[in-house]
């Protein structure tokens, strides 16, 4: 099953920035960086840096910009309310806005009782673990010169929602770990998806992860990436490039899953973000 197509529209308006200070001597306005998306916690923008612009930042860390003065930006689950964005441009001015990320009312459930005391890990284990994690940020720090980044994003695979971004769980206070990405459940394994956008194929496992089972991780580009958990089959390997739409693996039950569910998460840089804000909502879901 191939889910081609532009995908679905994206529901949420276009946000369009506007100059809030300029940080050079003679430079009577912020320039417009043309700025589109959901400016939103666990959201996302595209937008076009200023002429001449050698160094784009948020909130003074690096972003990328393509030749053509493209570059995509995001905000974290646990984004602050306000950011700066600033360009450098060919003569040393700066140029900034301050962005305005609007907060989330996130799906809290609290438990009154404290969270269940765990085993300490077993040395075996815990150097598994430390090997799978190095292969998943080794992954992670990989960034092709593709262009996913510029897409509209599409459904990997239509199902129930069993699992939403940015969801947690508080024991008697104690906040425990929020859920990474988006579950969708289609009722089997075996269920084919495809890739929401075009990339490179950074990681493959082929045997299961202890948590994420079945891993398989896709470079967009620009610093975006996509990681899909719990596989019960990959159809590409590692370094294969794949095109919006391509059939890449089966959904399966791999690894810490109480059934079969495709966890889909999305990360730009260090910063979780929220897959039902690149596709929007999908009809009867």
């Amino acid at each position: 099953m191939v889910l081609a197509g532009g995908g679905l529209a994206l529901g949420l308006g276009l946000w369009r920035a506007r100059g809030m200070a300029a940080e050079a001597m003679g430079y009577g306005a912020a320039p417009d960086f043309g700025l589109a998306g959901a400016l939103i916690q666990g959201g996302w923008a595209r937008g076009q840096a200023p002429p001449g612009t050698s160094l784009l930042a948020l909130a003074g860390k690096p972003a990328g910009v393509a030749r053509d003065g493209r570059f995509f930006i995001a905000f974290d689950r646990d984004s602050a309310p306000r950011l700066q964005l600033s360009a450098r441009l060919g003569d040393g001015r700066i140029v900034s806005q301050e962005l305005t990320v609007a907060p989330r009312a996130w799906q809290i459930e609290r438990i009154p009782i404290g969270p269940r005391p765990g085993t300490p890990p077993s040395e075996a284990y815990a150097r598994l673990r430390s090997g799978e994690l190095a292969r998943i940020n080794a992954a992670r720090s990989v960034d092709h010169q593709v262009e996913g980044w510029r897409q509209q994003f599409i459904w990997p695979v239509y199902g129930r929602l069993s699992g939403k971004f940015g969801s947690q769980r508080i024991y008697n206070g104690t906040p425990g770990s929020y859920h990474s990405g988006l579950d969708i459940a289609t009722g089997a394994s075996g269920t084919p998806f495809v890739a929401p956008a075009d990339g490179v194929v950074t990681l493959a496992a082929s045997s299961p992860f202890s948590l994420e089972g079945r891993l398989l991780m896709i470079d967009h580009g620009m610093g975006l990436n996509s990681a899909f958990l719990h596989c019960s089959g990959h159809a590409v390997q590692e370094g294969d490039v794949v095109r919006q739409g391509q059939y890449i693996a089966q959904i399966g039950k791999t690894g810490r899953a109480t059934g079969p569910h495709l966890h889909w998460s999305i990360k730009w840089r260090d910063f979780r973000l929220d897959p039902l804000l690149f596709v929007g909502p999908a009809a009867g879901l």
